[in-house]
């Protein structure tokens, strides 16, 4: 899943099966767990009580595992644009032609960036070497570089800040840098224009690294613009190093006589990946379509983020194989989802607007198996939480209502979650397609409330390993797992044999 997940506010939810029904013409009964019967290989899985025995931990499990291997014989990661992606592509599109579908590649290209190593330091006027991570953070798709010693030359900053920070142009014409002395390191301040503009201004004077810090107001929009500043030039081209920070610090780096080391090795240039795709063909035009990003971040195996969305939804494709649904199911596997949602926006973006209208309903499916988890579901009624305008519809709802429905039925508590569009759902939300899903969470930390419901530690984060290299096989939960493969099934097998 991208950086910066939604926040959360707990709600416990009654079940209101009206939505559901309307959406789907039926609702779940509690079926009780049990092993994968003999035969489920060759079985025809067309109602949620035969689809349900055949779809469990222990398959997605296996599929987990492979991306596992994946990932550990390429360095660690299966990140688009790498080998251990394309890897993880060639897995699907085996199993799914092993279960008898047809596979399509969609390749597209895309701005990669990894990060290998960097370093930033204050040479004088007191020496002292800064954080990666709390004092600056590289920029995504930064050049790479090496300055030794520096003269810091501030631009255009406006010290103390003014309280509208759309006041700063810092950097954002190119006559802010008149005079700039070539072989200095830029200091910019976050305002009006975007971070680009600043270091591709900068490097155009002769600067040898840019610094960008944030602009120091305290509450812009809710926003604490003094912490440390988390940039991206959004796209390769920059030829400098060019690194965020912490007002504080950009108020210390713009004292005169200042000097710095500062270094970024990183691979920033336009690479190839794909999306995967499998229909189930179903008696009318209309397509129940589900998905979940196949890459994982550079830094890591990404296991459950997002191997057990993209396992979990394999699991339910090879059940459905030999189904006959009324609906087509479309199921898909998206590249570079870490990039900025890229693959999902550039599959919505490739299909005609008739094509677009036969979708009845997306499925999208980030991270399910959190280790500290808590039971989401995307706010699809806009009840708990605002939305972008057109995401929140009847039909929406009536998605929520249906996950909401499967976990009732089975005695489990759930709460909304943010559907804001910092999932693969956001392309089909905004094209106008009924849109829901799933999700355990990531970074944010569970609260007590939270742990009293769901079990777990509350003060950790729910997913502690997020976008981290130890993302990987040990860092899901399979009890959580199970419940959402099940759940995953249900409502898949519900909206595409629904006549209505």
């Amino acid at each position: 899943m991208t950086a910066g997940k939604p926040s959360r506010r707990p709600r416990l939810l009654a079940a209101s099966a009206a939505g559901a029904m309307a959406l789907a013409g039926t609702v779940v009964t509690a079926l009780p767990a049990a092993a994968a019967p003999p035969g489920c290989d060759h079985r025809t899985n067309d109602t949620v009580t035969k689809l349900l025995r055949c779809v469990d931990a222990d398959g997605v499990t296996e599929h987990l595992k492979a991306l596992q291997q994946i990932a550990d014989a390429n360095g660690g990661t299966r990140a688009s644009g790498t080998p251990g992606f394309d890897a993880s592509a060639d897995y699907v599109q085996q199993r799914l032609e092993a279960a008898g579908y047809t596979v399509t590649r969609q390749s597209f290209d895309f701005p990669f960036f990894q990060l290998t190593s960097d370093s930033f330091g204050i040479t004088a006027p007191t020496a002292r070497q800064l954080t990666s991570g709390t004092d600056y953070a590289t920029m995504s798709y930064s050049g790479s570089g090496t300055v030794t010693e520096a003269p810091v030359v501030p631009v255009d900053v406006v010290l103390p800040p003014p309280a509208d920070p759309a006041a700063i142009t810092s950097g954002c014409e190119t006559s802010d840098f008149a005079g700039f002395p070539a072989g200095a390191v830029a200091l910019v301040q976050r305002g009006t224009c975007s971070f680009a503009v600043k270091v591709a201004n900068a490097q155009a004077a002769g600067a040898v690294a840019a610094v960008v810090f944030n602009s120091g107001q305290t509450d812009v929009a809710g926003e604490d613009r003094t912490v440390l500043l988390q940039g991206t030039l959004g796209e390769p081209g920059a030829t400098i190093p060019a690194v965020g920070t912490t007002f504080a610090l950009g108020q210390e780096l713009s004292a005169p006589g200042t000097r710095v080391s500062l270094s970024v090795d990183a691979l920033s240039e336009v690479r190839q990946t794909a999306n995967v795709l499998a229909e189930l063909p179903g008696r009318t035009a209309e397509v129940v379509q589900v998905g979940a990003h196949l890459d994982s971040v550079p830094e890591g195996p990404g296991i459950n983020d997002n191997g057990s969305g993209s396992a979990a939804v394999l699991e339910v494709a090879e059940a459905l194989e030999k189904a006959q649904l009324e609906r087509t199911v479309r199921f898909s596997w998206w590249g570079a989802e870490e990039s900025g949602l890229l693959g999902s926006t550039h599959y919505v973006e490739s299909l005609t607007p008739e094509e677009v209208g036969r979708i009845t309903a997306y499925l999208n499916f980030d991270m399910v198996a959190s280790p500290n988890y808590a039971r989401f579901i995307y706010d699809g009624d806009g009840s708990t939480f605002p939305a972008p305008e057109g995401y929140v519809t009847d039909r929406s709802a009536a998605i929520e209502t249906l996950f909401e429905e499967f976990y009732d039925s089975q005695g489990l508590t759930y709460e909304d979650t943010a559907f804001d569009g910092r999932s693969d759902y956001q392309a089909f939300s905004g094209a106008g397609v009924p849109s829901g899903g799933l999700f355990t969470g990531a970074e944010d930390v569970k609260t007590p409330e939270q742990a009293a419901r769901y079990g777990g530690t509350a003060g950790e984060a729910f997913d502690p390993c997020y976008h981290q290299a130890c993302d990987d096989i040990g860092n899901v939960d399979s009890e959580v797992l199970d419940q959402n493969v099940d759940a995953i099934g249900y409502a898949t097998l519900t909206l595409a044999a629904a006549g209505q």
